[in-house]
């Protein structure tokens, strides 16, 4: 039989095998049907090439911050590697549903020297093709299968999960920065304020109704404010330093923020706690990742159990041999191969008790998180209620303290008797506290909102866009 006429029924074998197995390997495509878990809820930040680096030269909005929080760091181009490498395993796992098809050829020259140094020479080619394909193994290549995708939907949520707490901790170096430029200003408020004290001890000096004393307390008073101010512009510039590396810059890299606007408690975020916790067991990535390892250690048990099975296999080969002085040879073979595993050394009833205890473990680690996510929500809660009572209190301080000082100031100036300096530093003293308790308390009160959010699941760069936006129609 010519060659082609042998080898060319076996090729159509092959392709038709390729096409019963393409149903199922289209619709288990990790490139395809899971695409949408690999780029996951932060769609800008997929690759550092993504980055615009050159927005460090505009002012930074809050919703910029975190962009190139979460864009530039390294560690997120890990966690995006990690992610498409577990893709990358499903596609693995799914050459178990194709056949497999391979050639062979061989090319030989033998040379003999025979009694009375008569030579011998002759050349042998062969060519051949097999193909394999496996028809059945109890469920082993599904639950493998199964066992890859579980795990990427787990490496996905876990990579959702840390790119969450990178942008908490994007959200928190902010708030960090503006608190220190707060407090620059709270600062310098308070030292003009000490001036002032100082110039009216002067006068009072000057025109004999003060004693030097006076002027020596108000003289210290400044001083002290100086200091003060000067400590806070040091802050300042340490949180300016650490919100550029949060970004993934040099701490000495340039930059400025955006004004940010104003805001006050919204009584809406003091909601129903327990439904609060309901929301975050569903949102939270690192739960759904803990959900997603159990389902693989299922699917991992289940294929580690059909280890133990029979297997059905479908083999071909074909071949075509020649050798010179010899007629060619043809050869062929097509059949179904029962492989039954009946001794093992116990292997897989070791292997399978492995993969349940396993599997028991994830439960337990599950159980555990869902408790831990319980706290999480509650003690950002409470925190969040707290600091916004704090901001209320801390605007009604201020406006006290600021009324308190300008009317002892005032008296003081006046030569109000029965007034002494101490008086006025007192009054300039709390009014400067109530400044700095006030900065704290509003972004204080900023931060909690986020770590909130973060506790629930819920944090993004698409709902703090919203919050931004709803937040600037309100001024």
């Amino acid at each position: 039989m010519p060659r082609s006429q042998f080898v060319l029924p076996l090729f159509v074998l092959a392709c038709w095998l390729s096409a019963v197995a393409r149903p199922a390997q289209a619709s288990l495509d990790p490139w395809r049907e899971d695409q949408d878990t690999v780029t996951g809820p932060f769609t800008a930040t997929q690759d550092a090439a993504n980055c615009d680096l050159g927005k460090i030269r505009k002012p930074l909005a809050l919703t910029d911050v975190v962009d190139l929080a979460l864009c530039n760091n390294p560690q997120t181009r890990v966690l995006w590697a990690s992610a498409r490498a577990q893709a990358a395993t499903v596609g693995v796992n799914m050459a178990a549903y194709l056949p497999t098809l391979s050639a062979q050829g061989t090319a030989a020259r033998d040379h003999n020297v025979l009694v009375g140094n008569f030579t011998s020479n002759s050349n042998t080619e062969t060519v051949g093709l097999s193909a394999g394909y496996l028809l059945y193994d109890f469920g082993g290549r599904s639950a493998s299968l199964q066992n890859a995708k579980q795990l990427l939907i787990a490496a996905n949520a876990t990579r959702d999960a840390t790119l969450q707490a990178d942008f908490l901790a994007a959200v928190q170096a902010y708030y960090a920065l503006l608190s220190a430029r707060a407090s620059v200003v709270a600062a310098q408020a308070a030292e003009v304020s000490a001036r002032e004290a100082l110039s009216a001890a002067q006068a009072r000096y000057q025109a004999g109704v003060a004693t030097p004393a006076d002027k020596l307390q108000a003289q210290t008073a400044l001083s002290q404010a100086t200091l003060n101010l000067v400590t806070a512009r040091g802050s300042e510039r340490t949180a300016q330093g650490t919100l550029a590396n949060v970004m993934g810059f040099d701490a000495s890299q340039p930059y400025d923020l955006a004004p940010f606007p104003e805001t006050t408690p919204d009584p809406a975020v003091e909601q129903d706690i327990g439904k609060l916790i309901t929301e975050a067991r569903q949102k939270r990535p690192d739960l759904a990742a803990a959900d997603a390892q159990i389902k693989a250690a299922e699917a991992q048990l289940e294929a580690t159990r059909s280890t133990g099975m029979p297997s059905v296999n479908l083999n071909a080969s074909a071949s075509d041999t020649r050798s010179s002085g010899t007629p060619g040879t043809n050869s062929g073979s097509i059949g179904v191969t029962l492989n039954v595993p009946l001794f093992t050394g116990f292997l897989n009833t070791y292997q399978s008790r492995v993969a349940e205890q396993q599997l028991e473990g994830k439960v337990a680690s599950r159980d555990l998180l869902a408790n831990q996510v319980a706290l999480d929500v509650w003690k950002a809660y409470q925190a969040l209620l707290t600091n916004s009572q704090a901001l209320r209190s801390a605007d009604d301080l201020v406006a006290s303290a600021i009324a308190s000082e300008e009317m002892t100031l005032g008296r003081y100036k006046a030569g109000i008797t029965g007034l002494s300096i101490l008086d006025v530093l007192n009054a300039q003293s709390a009014l400067a506290s109530a400044r700095q308790q006030r900065v704290a308390a509003l972004y204080n009160f900023l931060a909690s909102r986020m770590a909130l959010a973060q506790a629930i699941g819920v944090l993004d760069l698409t709902q703090l866009d919203e919050r931004l936006t709803q937040t600037d129609k309100g001024k």
